[in-house]
């Protein structure tokens, strides 16, 4: 797990410290991650059976599931050229508060302890747009695309459960991986950005992303849940704020101003009753 958090935790500082587009950055995550993931799919009779007898169900929320990632690193990716690492993971990390709502929306119960929790993580991004606000105008629409990147990844985590329900992890991965990277491939074309032409130091930046963070982190997350609770996963990964916010403070001298410090601490307190206030909670994802 701690190496899992490690790994999650350099996401955002490769992406702020990468030059390239946003946009292109989002594909490539993805598209590599598809392409190391494809071959493990289709060279062992498993996987590959399972890819052949999946329902229409199942592979319409694979696809569903691709979109709404898609939509998650189209707006979390691009925060972060507005607003610095540690507030985009802070807000970005209110994923389990958007997921609570959106349980609520579909009829399932939500705890007391959760709605307090909500409150309070709330309260937290309320103070976090107003110390960016203070700092920047610039930083209020990083601020609002990590949120949506936020609401976009408890969508993702939703429609996931589903899918996981009957469908192992490879699977579900390539399908979702590789139907978020086509469409963030068509949205790169549209919009004419550059897919190629970078920087030695940006590419390696990006692969290092695709193996560190896509590949390496969420594989060791998705090992350790089969022995440990999804909770306390959840909670793990709640760290990968401070450990981003270390990091880019080390390497991209992103030092937060000290009125970050209560608003985080109310993100995470209030993340955190929602976390621990559901049962059968799916962990929550890490960047």
């Amino acid at each position: 797990m701690a190496v899992a958090l490690v790994a999650v935790s350099t996401s955002g500082p490769l992406i702020a410290a990468t030059t390239a587009p946003a946009m292109a950055i989002a594909f490539w995550r993805n598209g590599l991650a598809t392409l190391v993931i494809a071959p493990y799919a289709f060279l062992r009779r498993a996987p590959r059976a399972e890819i052949l007898s999946l329902s229409r169900r199942e592979v319409r929320l694979a696809l569903l599931a691709g979109l709404v990632l898609a939509l998650h690193f189209a707006t979390w990716v691009p925060s972060l050229r507005y607003t610095s690492v540690a507030s985009s993971t802070a807000l970005v990390a209110t994923q389990p508060v958007w997921a609570a709502l959106i349980a609520r929306a579909f009829g399932h119960r939500v705890p007391r302890r959760a709605w307090f929790g909500i409150g309070v993580a709330l309260a937290g991004v309320v103070v976090l747009t107003g110390v960016d606000v203070a700092v920047s105008g610039r930083a209020l629409v990083g601020d609002v695309l990590a949120l949506l990147g936020a609401v976009f990844a408890a969508a993702y985590v939703f429609t996931g459960a589903a899918v996981r329900a009957t469908v192992s992890t490879t699977t579900y991965t390539l399908l979702c991986y590789g139907s978020a990277a086509v469409l963030l491939l068509g949205v790169c074309l549209v919009g004419g950005v550059a897919l190629s032409g970078y920087s030695s130091e940006d590419w390696a930046r990006i692969v290092a992303l695709v193996l560190g963070a896509q590949l390496l982190g969420h594989s060791l997350f998705n090992v350790v849940l089969r022995t440990t609770s999804p909770v306390v996963v959840s909670l793990a990964i709640l760290f990968e704020m401070p450990g981003a916010t270390l990091i880019a403070a080390l390497t991209l001298g992103q030092v937060p101003p000290p009125a970050i410090l209560p608003a985080a601490a109310l993100l995470l307190v209030g993340v955190g009753l929602v976390v621990t206030s559901q049962r059968d909670l799916p962990a929550i994802p890490a960047e």
